[in-house]
């Protein structure tokens, strides 16, 4: 699609995204629409985000920049919040409908957090555990998925237990969970993909053998959602969490949790509030909304979860699949390229079924924040650093804004980098 085409399709208006809005002195909002079914190019996807030109940004596992549509979503709902002097609660029936479709679950399942930590917070603090019983983790779990879990054993004597992932096989990692399971294991946790090195765990095998097992099966979903298509039935979890501020290009303090139907009763409300119950009356009649959005309290941020569904939205119209291949082709050519180079060593899993769009590399002989402080300084390249279980590691990660020129260039910014500090020691 020619530039021209392209800009005058996003003038016309229609049903569809906004992706530029104008406030009218009368407080009602001017679109201009993303036309429905547009087959857009990388290239001209890229022009959707007002990510700055003068550096590669390749950190969505940390943070993923929201798209100009997301932007005005969120402005509009608070212009008009603002302007008619009203809370917005009437926004979330219609975006919990269509999140739940998104992520194949059901409305009642879906309650909207600021995060996936919120929302791994919910589920650590509401189960009802005892003195002495366990849960189990791996090592890489980020410190929002870990630090629930820490915080219940110091308070109420509950036991972590870890493993280490297994980057070579699905059923090693299998294996390494049940292995530490006994009479006391109460719940199972894993990252659908894990933040330090990229690495995809077979999800529904766990799922499936720890609930046979009556084990509380919750899977942080932060950097799974928006990278990868999610099926929250298919994936047979208890629960999940995720972020909506990372794959899935989302406003900054949007959050979702999902319990599973018939979990719902098991998870006590650690926090609680109007729009948290179903009736009350003083001192002593009280209930609970029959589904998920139990755990949401108080007045929330409205415009904040229009933004979130306006993500949503456009990641449908571009289409999720072709935004997960897109991501791993990168993944896969960067592999390729950083093999190559003298000293260099891929963390993240080889096999297919193990990865997506996350690849984290090393030098062993070289300070990982030295490797990434050039990348960003010198060649414009916005990586991670990965000191988690002293990995002393760089995480790079594509999506959707993100194409092989890039990749090609950060190898060869790779190489010389590494060139570079090895002259100096």
């Amino acid at each position: 699609m020619k530039r021209r085409k392209f800009l005058g399709m996003l003038a016309t208006t229609g049903a569809g995204l906004a992706i530029t809005s104008k406030a009218r002195p009368d407080g009602s909002i001017a679109h201009s629409e993303l036309p429905a079914g547009a087959d857009l190019s990388w290239s001209e996807i890229r022009t959707l985000f007002p990510l700055r030109r003068d550096r590669v940004y390749l950190n969505t596992g940390g943070l993923g920049p929201a798209p100009q549509v997301v932007l005005d979503a969120l402005y509009d709902q608070a212009h008009k919040q603002a302007y008619e002097g009203e809370h917005g609660h009437g926004v979330f029936h219609p975006l919990r409908e269509s999140t739940a479709r998104f992520l194949g679950a059901d409305p009642e399942e879906i309650s909207f957090t600021r995060n996936a930590t919120e929302s791994n917070s919910i589920i650590a603090s509401g189960l009802r555990l005892e003195p002495g019983d366990e849960v189990i983790f791996e090592s890489h779990a980020h410190p929002g998925g870990s630090f629930p879990w820490m915080n219940r054993q110091m308070l109420d004597g509950i036991k972590v237990r870890i493993f280490d992932p297994d980057p070579e096989s699905p059923e090693g990692n299998i294996e390494r969970i049940f292995n530490l399971v006994n009479e006391r294991t109460r719940v199972i946790q894993v990252s659908h993909i894990t933040a330090p090195t990229g690495l995809l765990f077979d999800s529904v095998a766990i799922a499936r053998r720890a609930r046979g097992m009556g084990i509380w099966f919750h899977v942080d979903g932060a950097q799974s959602a928006g990278m990868i298509p999610v099926d929250l039935h298919a994936l047979e979890c208890d629960s999940y969490a995720t972020s909506g501020h990372k794959w899935l290009n989302g406003p900054q303090g949007t959050g979702l949790l999902y319990i599973a139907r018939d979990g719902i009763d098991r998870i006590d409300c650690s926090h609680i509030g109007a729009y948290s119950n179903f009736k009350y009356e003083l001192p002593d009649v009280f209930s609970y909304f029959p589904n998920v959005s139990r755990h949401e309290y108080g007045t929330r941020d409205a415009a904040a979860i229009v933004g979130l569904g306006a993500a949503l939205e456009l990641q449908e119209r571009i289409g999720r699949e072709r935004i997960a291949e897109h991501g791993r082709v990168l993944a896969d050519l960067a592999r390729r390229q950083l093999v190559s180079i003298d000293g260099v060593e891929i963390l993240t899993p080889e096999r297919a079924d193990m990865r997506a769009s996350i690849l984290t590399f090393r030098v062993p002989d070289l300070d990982c924040q030295r490797i990434a402080s050039l990348l960003v300084n010198t060649h414009r390249f916005r990586c991670r650093v990965v000191n988690e279980r002293d990995l002393n590691a760089v995480r790079v990660s594509w999506h959707l804004y993100n194409n092989e020129d890039q990749t090609t260039a950060l190898a060869a910014a790779v190489e010389a980098t590494v060139a570079k500090l090895r002259v100096k020691s």
